[in-house]
């Protein structure tokens, strides 16, 4: 990344890390930093963030589709540079993170459909440009993740909002952890919309310049068309038993009360309710967790638990007042320096949870007040994605029509799972991942009383 303060880099120099394309209908955004793994700089912040407010609603940009060269959409923001800026004590170090989040926030404003292309790498920054769009492709070659707590931040970007809205305590999970997905797992977990071949996204492309129109519902159409062929073998890494660790209730008789993993409302509790998993994969999770930022699990931690109940302009502007004040943190500092520079394992200080209250946490990241306040470039605001119809049915999506509270479902009773996972798939026309994904939370979240099928939490 060019410096903070954007002095570094030309203007030609900007607009060659993004490549803006007309293909009829389409107006295509490609970032063109391979070497880097478009590594999103500020200078390519400001040259994608006109070009789309000059596209949306315009009459001619039917669709505005992002992807990325090389084996990469976007491995991440550019926080080397952030961090080699802070030290310096650059005036306006913070810029970097107010113009990431308005772009973020105009991707989930625009009325012009957006689809990315997450063919690679899409990790951080690359999901802030992907995650709160209509339409998210996954092939393949993707991979998630958000990994901020390995670098002493947190999962911005629209983190807060996106990831506590996600199934169960899914999202607290690769939140804290920065657990990685591939290929067909992004579309299980929610993240991606649609699961098309790499092979097939020319044609994809192709065939999205030539719709003209806008229209939302046709163009989920058009992507279908491209999908993946169903697949019986294809299973969500994160379902099953690990899942049910993720989520695991445990009933307390004496009290009633139903506790999970990642439930929790401290680190210190997940990391016991962890130990009382006596698996191997609660013991992977809570070893990796430990080399983590104990400073930044306690932010996260809090972070989403705030994001869940708040709308989505409300959580980028939280997140800008965390990002102002731990950008000139030596946590930050180090977790980056030793991460990504020196490639060696962050001397975190403080350098365990029994040295960090939480009520300190609170008032200094979330109760202080921030320096400024961030200015968002679209006045649009909700408190849930409004095109989350074109991913695959989510467990509550499931459980109305187990319980009966959803009245488009008309089934008759007593329903079986695969009376239900064939509503499903119907409803959802046959859609890549439905029937896998809906059958997976049957086995997981119901139990057969007599010939009732019941949702058991």
């Amino acid at each position: 990344m060019s410096q903070v303060h954007g002095t570094a880099a030309s203007t030609e120099e900007a607009q060659g890390e993004v490549i803006a394309k007309k293909l009829i209908g389409v107006r295509q955004l490609i970032l063109n930093r391979p070497k880097r793994l478009n590594a999103l700089n500020l200078n390519m912040i400001k040259t994608i963030i006109p070009k789309i407010l000059s596209w949306n609603g315009s009459g001619l940009a039917n669709i505005i589709t992002l992807k990325g060269n090389g084996r990469a959409l976007c491995a991440g923001g550019d926080v080397r540079s952030v961090v080699e800026a802070a030290k310096a004590k650059a005036p306006n170090t913070s810029e970097y993170f107010s113009t990431e989040y308005q772009l973020n926030h105009l991707v989930s404003a625009l009325d012009t459909p957006y689809v990315s292309i997450m063919d690679g790498i899409t990790m951080g920054g690359g999901i802030g440009i992907s995650v709160h769009a209509p339409f998210r492709i996954a092939t393949e070659n993707t991979v998630f993740a958000m990994p901020e707590t390995a670098i002493g931040l947190f999962p911005d970007v629209g983190g807060s909002f996106f990831l506590p809205r996600l199934d169960g305590q899914l999202g607290i999970y690769l939140g804290l952890t920065g657990a990685r997905l591939s290929a067909e797992d992004v579309l299980f977990a929610g993240i991606a919309t649609h699961f098309v071949p790499s092979s097939r996204l020319e044609a994809l492309e192709t065939r999205l310049s030539e719709i003209e129109s806008s229209d939302h519902d046709i163009i989920n159409t058009a992507i279908e068309e491209f999908a993946a062929d169903h697949d019986p073998e294809v299973q969500f890494s994160l379902g099953g038993e690990t899942r049910k660790a993720i989520d695991r209730y445990v009933m307390y008789s004496h009290l009633s009360l139903r506790l999970r993993c990642f439930k929790f409302n401290t680190v210190e509790e997940i990391f016991a309710a962890l130990d009382k998993e006596k698996s191997e994969w609660a013991a992977k999770t809570k070893a990796h967790m430990l080399e983590l930022s104990p400073t930044s699990l306690k932010i996260t931690l809090q972070q989403l638990r705030i994001g869940a109940k708040r709308s989505i302009a409300d959580c980028f502007k939280m997140e800008y007042k965390l990002a102002e004040k731990i950008v000139f943190s030596s946590e930050f500092h180090e977790g980056v320096t030793a991460k990504l520079i020196n490639r060696t394992q962050p001397k975190w200080n403080p350098a365990t949870l029994s040295e960090i209250s939480n009520d300190s946490i609170l008032k200094t990241y979330f109760e202080a007040p921030g320096e400024n306040q961030l200015t968002l470039l679209s006045p649009k605001d909700y408190m849930q994605y409004p095109y989350r119809k074109y991913a695959l049915p989510t467990e509550e999506d499931i459980r109305r029509v187990v319980t009966g509270d959803a009245a488009d479902a008309i089934l008759s009773h007593p329903i079986s799972g695969d009376d239900i996972t064939n509503w499903f798939v119907r409803e959802r026309h046959g859609k890549f991942g439905v029937h896998e994904k809906v059958r997976e939370v049957l086995q997981r979240k119901t139990k057969l009383e007599g010939d009732v099928l019941r949702w058991i939490y």
